[in-house]
Formats: C-alpha cells, structure tokens, sequence
C-alpha cells in the first residue's frame, strides 16, 4: 500500500464508470491557457499536458474549444470542426495515452454565446453582458437546431481525435446557461418562458452527444450549481436540471459556482479552501452519476476530507496542477512538504487569460512554457553567491542549485522570504506561507548553503571568490518629498505591517497600489479572515448556502465586521482608485474596504504634513485631514548597495527581481525573471 492510499483512501481508490474506470479521485479542471491559438500550439499543449498526466491525475480536461465560429470566445481562437482539427488534437490525446495510459484525457466544449469578444456571437435573447463590447444576435430557431448539431459533431469529433471523453460547459454565463435564467433569456417560443422550456437547450444538447458518441464514451455536464446572481436558479430548478441531464446520459456532472459577472468571488486567495463543496454534496443527495466538485481545493489533505464528507467523488484541481503537476504524485509518495502550492493569487492564470495573454503561474513559470524553460543539469558546476532570501532569490539559488551549481544564499534578516512575509500577514493572503514552506524544502533538498542573519559585504563576496554573484536584495520603500515628512506621525508601511508599530484611529495611507490597499485590509479588518473560515466568507459576501436562495445569493445582504478605524486612503492620479490592481481581483478588494468604510480618494496634492495633520489639495480644493497616522505606501526603490562596488572590482554581478525592477511588489516578475536566469546559468 503506497504512501497515498494510506493516508488519503478516497483521494486514490479507482472509480468505476462501467465501461471504464479513473485510477483515482483526482482531475485536473480546465483552463483555457491561449496555447491552444500559439504557434505550435499542440505540441506545446501536448507537454504541459504530459508533465501532468506522469504526476498523477486520474483525469484531464482540456481548455475550452469550439464548436463552432460563433461561439468562440475571439476571432481566430480554437475549434474541433474538421478533419484538421481532429489531427491537431491527435498530438494531443497520443502523446498523454503514451506517457500515461491510465490517464483519461477529455475535450470541453465551450460556446461563449453572449459572452464573446467579437461581433458575431449569438445569444437566446439578443442583451448584451455588462462584461462583453458587444450584443449578441439573437439565435433563430434554425440557429438554435443547427447548434446543437454542431455541439454533437464536435464531440463526435472529439472521440475520432483519441479523449475518452467531452465536458460540456453548461455553466459560468457562458451560452448553455444563458438559455437557463430568464435575464438572458426572455424567448417567447419553446426554447423559452418555462423552465422546462429555458432548459430544454442543455437536456436536448446532452441526448444529441450520447447519440452521437456511443455508450462507450464519458459525457461530463458542467451544471451551473449556483450562479452567485440574485437572478440565478431557484435550488429546485439546479435539481430538476441535474436529474434531467442525468436521464439524458450524461456519466458525470460537474458543479460549478458563478457567472463571469457575479460580484462574488469564488478564485480569489480571500476565499476559503473548499469553500463551495458542500453544495456539491447537497446535489450529490439527489442524483445517482458521480459528482466532480470544484474551487480552492489546493492540497491532497483538503481533496480527501471533501470526498470523506461524501460533499463529491472526484475533486477537481485546476490551478493547483499550473502549480505543481506533480501534486498527486507527491501525495501518494508521502512528499506532500515539496509541493509547490497553488496560492490563489490568479496574477499569471486568470488575468492572463482575461487580458489575451499566455497563461503562467506565479510560484511555477514552467506552466505553458514546458517546451522553453527547462531546468536541465549543468555541464560546468559555478560557486554562485545569492544575497537576498525573498522570492526571486529564493527561486534562483534553488533553481541553480538543482541543476548542480553550488549556491550561497546570503539573507540578513532571521529568515527567509523577503517581501512575502508581509504578504501571508495580509488578512485573505494567508496562502503565501505554503510557498515558503515550499522553498525552505527545496533548499534543504537542493543543498544549498543558507546563511541567516548574515549582511553580505562586498569584500566578503569578493574574497570568496565567487563565479557569480546574484542581487536579489529586493526594495527599499520610496520616501516621498513632504513638507514634515519626519513627523512622528509618519510611519512606512514596513512599520506598520511588519513591525507591527502602533498605528492610531484615524489614518490616512499615502499611495493606493497593492501595498496601499494591503494596508488598507490589513488596518481595517476585525474579526476571522473569511479566508480561514467559511462562515465569514459567506457572511461577508452575501452567500446563504443553507437555504440556497436564487443563485445562492437572493435577498441576503452582505455584513462584515469593522473595526473602529477610520481610513482614507489616497492616491495622486486622478484614475479610479484601484485600477492597477490584478484584473480578476481587483475589484474584490475595493467592495471589500468600502463595505469597511475606508474612503477611496484621488488626485491629492500632498502639501505638508504637521501637529493638525496632513494638509491636501483635493480636485483644486485644500483641506486637512485629521489623522493620528500617516502610513507611506509611496512606491519602492530598487535596494542596490552592493551593485557599484561589486561592478568596479570586475565581479560577475547580476540583479534580480525588486532590485533590478521595483514596479510594486512584483513577485510575479521576480521569479520568472530569477528562474529564467538560473536555468541558462
């Protein structure tokens, strides 16, 4: 009995399907990465597939592709119409069954309907979504009999190309469940009014792919669990639609939570782990095919105490395996302390997608790239000093260090992780500790030579003799030019998130980037951190997931727990206050500290700041803000001390991450940057 089937029983015992069977309770959820319209596309998408299939899932789903023009969600990007099609996803479907012959690989099928980035999508009704440029047309009853056909032949085609099955997404406001809630769909003919009628679409989709593929061939329905919309599904209406899509021959039913343009978040690091499952488990009561369950599931101990709960029978992972392919591998090897976890910050994944970018992964740069970035051994091992143990110089010295080079790694405070340790303090960011668990093992299993506490001087580098020396010293706070800067007042950021000095009532915090509003989160919180505790979440965003009212969310107003301060927080640009912020996260964080008060003000002259406080021009008007605090969240400055000296006595000298760019606190950047580099040292 492996290391997995001992401690985790439900997470890897087989699941018997009938015709087939998964090797284990784990799937790998899909993620459209924009590989699928790259060049080289397939081959590309074939290897990260691979490296995921060799780590361990039972099951994959593929991004979502097309079945036909219209629905694709932008001109150009991927469809399974043809015969060339078919060949394409060949490369695919043989290079998994190759690696890993018990790995069952299937194709979602997406049509975006409304919510298409180009001009010819179509819709039930022809209403344009709050997050698209453009209306759709409205489907004729032709356009509506052809779709379906489409959506058959797609799937037919899927079978011909070697997945063992398709996903049809039914969920997320995506075309299928646009026809389901009567927003966006106010037809008046059979396709609409009832919601026999509205989900007529989805059923009559289903019976056409099982006819269309045989008996032999998994048929997975993504159902549309809780839309988080006041307008969504009655619990009645998700039940009814299950069992019917269960009558029609699907093999397994996936649940999903949220529409695109909910106002809830479901992704974000502030959501709790396995925040959603128990609503699975409810609909699990009321059907007999397997359930797949979904969100912020990120770890093999929380995967299985979801299946032991009996909330689902397959846990999907998605951006945990961007993180680390090889989670499931390591759980069943008993190396659960080496996987590199899934933080939930969505910076390199979902706002990649969303802004038609290639999808990476912040704490893994390899994911999508396993073609390019490669950690291969070195043919001429280099002593390689790293100063600095924050997370650029973390991913260098481990990254070296694995390939065979022999890695000091110079860190002056007592421990490692730089910025990030800020970061985990950050009530919602509670994820980033694993990622330090994850490097403090990984420089133990790479050897590299760790010295805390210890300030590198430059004549210390020297005299070592070092091969290369690497800066990832990270940033100093910019200090802006104030009148009365010095006040005592005045505290950095630094002083109030790290050192934890005492910050008064009444604060103003200068600067809203992400460490103004991390402050800002950070001064203004009360209570549990909603991503520690399901309740909390639920409570502060408005979910009931007891009473599951429409969409989960109907009538429930949001309440969150305040403290007694009050905060401005301010910014110079005249732009709305918090548009830097991540794309698919950003505005999580502003309905979050206006529903705590913290007023959100722009285009602020700062003039002076005294005994009465600090003195502003607002939009041409002055004022004086009475506050106790002045916290600086005014940018940073790369932190270089080291740089010129080591450059004139000739050394081999490079900067990394902050110390080299300070654009925010961009770890981001500071890891692919520092992993690129070490894997061409």
């Amino acid at each position: 009995m492996s290391h997995g089937q001992k401690h985790y029983p439900n997470l890897f015992s087989p699941l018997d399907l009938g015709f087939t069977q998964l090797k284990n309770r784990a799937l790998m959820g899909s993620m459209h990465t924009m590989l699928e319209e790259a060049h080289d596309g397939f081959n590309k998408l074939a290897a990260y597939f691979v490296e995921r299939a060799k780590g361990g899932v039972g099951m994959i789903m593929t991004g979502g592709i097309a079945p036909n023009t219209e629905g694709s969600p932008f001109s150009g990007s991927a469809m399974m119409r043809n015969s060339n099609d078919v060949e394409n996803h060949k490369i695919i479907t043989e290079a998994v069954h190759q690696a890993a012959p018990d790995c069952k690989i299937c194709m979602q099928i997406l049509h975006n309907g409304r919510y298409a980035y180009h001009p010819d999508g179509v819709a039930p009704s022809a209403i344009k979504a709050r997050i698209s440029p453009f209306a759709p047309r409205e489907m004729s009853t032709d356009d509506i009999e052809r779709t379906l056909n489409e959506f058959a032949q797609c799937a037919a085609l899927a079978k011909e190309a070697g997945y063992d099955g398709i996903e049809i997404i039914g969920s997320a406001g995506y075309l299928i469940s646009e026809f389901l809630l009567e927003m966006t769909n106010q037809r008046t003919d059979e396709w609409g009014g009832s919601y026999e009628n509205r989900m007529r679409f989805p059923v009559e989709i289903v019976k056409r792919i099982r006819a269309a593929v045989g008996s032999d061939f998994i048929v997975v329905y993504r159902i549309a669990t809780m839309e988080l919309l006041p307008e969504g599904s009655s619990w009645e209406e998700v039940v009814q639609l299950g069992k019917a899509i269960e009558q029609a021959g699907a093999t397994i039913i996936s649940t999903h939570f949220t529409w695109h343009e909910a106002r809830v978040p479901t992704l974000a690091t502030m959501v709790p782990r396995a925040a959603f499952t128990q609503v699975t488990g409810k609909l699990r009561k009321e059907l007999s095919i397997p359930l797949i369950t979904s969100n912020r599931i990120n770890m093999p101990d929380v995967a299985e105490q979801v299946l032991a709960d009996g909330d689902a029978d397959i846990v999907s992972m998605a951006r945990p395996m961007l993180a680390d392919p090889e989670l499931i591998l390591k759980a069943d090897q008993g190396r659960e302390d080496e996987i590199n976890t899934c933080i939930a910050c969505n910076q390199a994944c979902m706002d990649h997608a969303f802004s038609g970018q290639l999808v990476s992964c912040l704490v893994n740069p390899r994911a999508c790239h396993e073609t390019e970035l490669n950690y291969l051994p070195t043919e001429s091992a280099k002593r390689v000093a790293v100063v600095g143990a924050g997370p650029a110089g973390l991913a260098y010295a481990t990254i070296a260090a694995q390939r065979g080079h022999n890695v000091t790694l110079y860190e002056s405070s007592d421990r490692i992780g730089g910025q990030f340790n800020i970061a985990k303090r950050i009530p919602g960011k509670e994820e980033f500790t694993e990622t330090l668990r994850y490097y403090a093992k990984q420089l133990e299993l790479t050897g590299v030579t760790v010295k805390l506490k210890h300030k590198a001087t430059q004549e210390e580098l020297i005299s070592e003799s070092f091969d290369k020396i690497i800066l990832a010293t990270g940033i100093k706070p910019r200090t802006p030019d104030i009148d009365g800067i010095d006040h005592p007042k005045v505290i950095s950021y630094l002083d109030a998130l790290q050192d934890k000095k005492t910050v008064g009532k009444k604060v103003a915090i200068i600067g809203a980037g992400g460490i103004g509003f991390d402050a800002a989160e950070y001064l203004s919180h009360a209570g549990v951190s909603s991503g520690l505790s399901k309740e909390v979440f639920a409570k502060e965003w408005g979910i009931d997931f007891e009473n599951h009212p429409r969409g989960g969310v109907a009538g429930i107003e949001p309440t969150v727990e305040t403290n007694d301060r009050e905060i401005q927080l301010l910014q110079r640009k005249t732009t709305a206050v918090g548009k830097t912020l991540g794309r698919t996260t950003g505005w999580t964080h502003r309905i979050m500290l206006q529903r705590r008060n913290v007023k959100m003000i722009n285009g602020c002259d700062y003039r002076k700041i005294d005994d009465a406080g600090l003195h502003v021009t607002i939009n041409g008007e002055e004022r004086v803000l009475d506050v106790d605090s002045i916290v600086i969240c005014a940018g940073q400055q790369p932190f270089r001390e080291l740089y010129e000296g080591l450059q004139n006595q000739t050394c081999d000298v490079e900067l990394v991450g902050g110390a080299d760019v300070a654009s925010e606190l961009d770890a981001k950047r500071a890891i692919d940057q520092a992993s690129k580099l070490a894997a061409v040292l």
